[in-house]
């Protein structure tokens, strides 16, 4: 038995164990040392992130950066809708002033020449074109008294107003020699009788509102005095008068004093005029005057020339009985005395009244003030006949809403609706960083193209202007800027207007107060989010082909999925367009679309020319 099992345990092992036992010992210790080893790639990654304090040192997303073409993350996207052009007929198509549709509306109180807006379903889906032989508009200041004919080929008004030096055809440009109806001898002139009794020169005026404006020669000469007119009058017999406006490089919009309330927020505007503008201001209670005064700024001036004014010198030329236009006066009087209007000057054919600071110093009886609490929700809002209240004062030389300074500190200083804290969400340190991220912003615009900033693009849009942080960036005398705030967005015109900017309530979802070709350059941060669950995005982009003038530029900025969106469809309308990084680079989701339109005009038969 003892020997049997001593026999056993003497049997020697197989090798094959022994090196399975030894193989497995050396496993174990390289895998023990593979962490401090620095040979395996996760090793590598880890020790190259602990060197680096870069966020860029991810390169190989699927964009490129430093401003070159950004990828499309969806390649088995469809192909682009492709925009037909529209008929010749819709060279001047206005979609929300049309003559067809507007005829359907009462004319009691110029409601017909109001804004009308086609319904979804007759929007039209077609590319507006521009008429044969359209040229880019003289460069400013040459284009304030010279328009190419082919670009607004309309001679009626040369008959019409040839007596009141309007504008004159001369070969194939239009001559717009300065003067109006009340200034046939020049809008200089008359410009200097204002400013006798106006402090125009020193800054302290800078925005106004010009009400039936005709070819706005008013704001055109008042732009090299530093001030912005606001220029509006209707799409009516007196054809094309705001688009020779623009096409001289004048800012104006299609209006009218009806029954609906200006776009524009209260205490807009420093001096308002109404030159021979036959606007009934003594109708309906004063209804027309009383929305002027919610407009105008407290001190803010009011000019008035044409009928009843000087009634004694021109009451046949203008077919009325004295005792008429002395009743009409009488009345413009007693309105003015019931907004707190103090009159200052009444001479020949013009006369002048002031708007007091507040209401402690004006002395006056009971009125109807309004009782609205939001005195700026004017979009589609009836007017009424109610005097808009002044902010509240504590002492009778207070400006009431708050004192400006002149222009140009204005542009920068800290706006008093800001620094009342009327704005939510927005402080003075907020208000400062917004004015150099746009200061930022605008040095890479003007990288990408170096003709921002010069006579290039005179007429330039931004279609959600926030705090006017872009236009003030851009703000010189070569160009103007047209801010508009969305109706669905922050109001913050009133900060706009009080910068010295000037701009306008509107809904993107609808087309805009204007012509079709009047901006050079347009502008759009965070549109396209805004908008993207209210409407149709290529609706806002073929309304943004319609007022941009051919081998015009626009500038996007958004998301990278919202642009992705607008770029695929911006390939099917005639655009070339570049997706590029945010200036802080790949990593950050924002992106810049820029795009310029191309040249093409239309021809019968609803074809289209690039090279007429």
């Amino acid at each position: 038995m003892g020997s049997k099992q001593n026999s056993q345990g003497n049997i020697p092992r197989k090798p094959l164990s022994i090196f399975l036992i030894i193989g497995l010992c050396c496993f174990s210790y390289i895998m023990g040392a593979w962490p401090r080893s620095g040979f395996g790639k996760g090793d590598g990654i880890a020790l190259e992130i602990g060197k680096q304090t870069d966020c860029n040192i991810i390169s190989n997303l699927d964009f490129e950066p430093h401003h070159k073409v950004v990828k499309i993350s969806e390649p088995s996207l469809p192909k682009a809708k492709v925009f037909k052009p529209c008929d010749i007929r819709y060279t001047d198509y206005t979609p929300c002033q049309e003559q067809d549709r507007a005829m359907k509306f009462p004319r009691e109180n110029m409601i017909y020449r109001e804004r009308h807006c086609p319904p979804e379903k007759e929007k039209l889906q077609c590319l507006v074109p521009a008429p044969k032989g359209y040229m880019t508009p003289f460069p400013w200041p040459k284009g304030r008294d010279y328009v190419h004919y082919a670009n607004v080929p309309y001679k009626s008004l040369t008959v019409e107003k040839a007596v009141q030096n309007w504008v004159q055809f001369k070969g194939d440009v239009f001559k717009f020699p300065g003067g109006g109806t009340m200034f046939p001898q020049g809008a200089d002139a008359y410009i200097d009788e204002l400013a006798s009794v106006i402090p125009i020169a020193d800054g302290t005026v800078r925005t106004a509102l010009d009400t039936g404006c005709g070819v706005a020669s008013w704001g055109a000469y008042l732009l090299k005095r530093n001030v912005l007119a606001m220029s509006f009058a209707p799409r009516d017999n007196h054809e094309a008068q705001v688009q020779f406006a623009l096409e001289r490089g004048v800012p104006a919009v299609i209006g009218v004093l009806g029954s609906i309330r200006l776009p524009y927020p209260s205490r807009a505007f420093d001096m308002a005029q109404c030159s021979r503008c036959l606007i009934p201001w003594t109708s309906n209670n004063g209804l027309y005057l009383m929305e002027v005064d919610r407009v105008l700024r407290p001190g803010g001036y009011w000019i008035l020339s044409g009928p009843p004014i000087n009634w004694k010198t021109y009451y046949k030329t203008w077919q009325r009985s004295k005792k008429d236009l002395q009743a009409e006066q009488r009345q413009i009087e007693k309105l003015a005395e019931l907004l707190c209007w103090e009159k200052k000057y009444e001479k020949g054919d013009i006369a002048i009244w002031r708007k007091k600071v507040n209401a402690k110093s004006c002395q006056r009886n009971s009125v109807n003030v309004c009782k609205s609490k939001d005195v700026d929700d004017v979009w589609y809002k009836k007017m009424d006949t109610c005097i808009t209240p002044f902010p509240e004062v504590t002492s009778k030389d207070e400006v009431a809403g708050g004192k400006l300074k002149k222009f140009p500190a204005r542009l920068f200083a800290v706006p008093p609706q800001i620094a009342k804290g009327s704005v939510e969400g927005i402080t003075a340190e907020s208000y400062q960083e917004d004015n150099k991220l746009w200061k930022k912003r605008l040095i890479t615009y003007k990288m990408i193209n170096r003709l921002i900033g010069t006579t290039r693009y005179r007429n330039v849009m931004d279609m959600n202007a926030g705090l006017g942080g872009f236009a003030a960036a851009l703000e010189s005398q070569k160009s103007w800027v047209m801010n508009v705030v969305p109706t669905i967005a922050k109001n913050t015109l009133g900060v706009v207007y009080e910068r010295g900017l000037i701009g306008i309530y509107h809904d993107w979802c609808e087309g805009f107060s204007t012509y079709p070709r009047t901006y050079d350059l347009i502008h759009a941060s965070g549109v396209f989010s805004l908008y993207q669950n209210k409407c149709q995005l290529e609706y806002i982009l073929l309304e943004m082909d319609r007022i941009l003038r051919p081998e015009g530029t626009v500038i996007l900025r958004d998301e990278v999925d919202v642009m992705n969106k607008v770029k695929k469809i911006a390939g099917g309308m005639r655009w070339n367009t570049k997706l590029m990084d945010h200036e802080d680079g790949p990593l950050v989701p924002e992106k810049i679309l820029v795009a310029v339109k191309q040249y093409w005009v239309g021809s019968s038969g609803n074809g289209t020319s690039r090279d007429e």
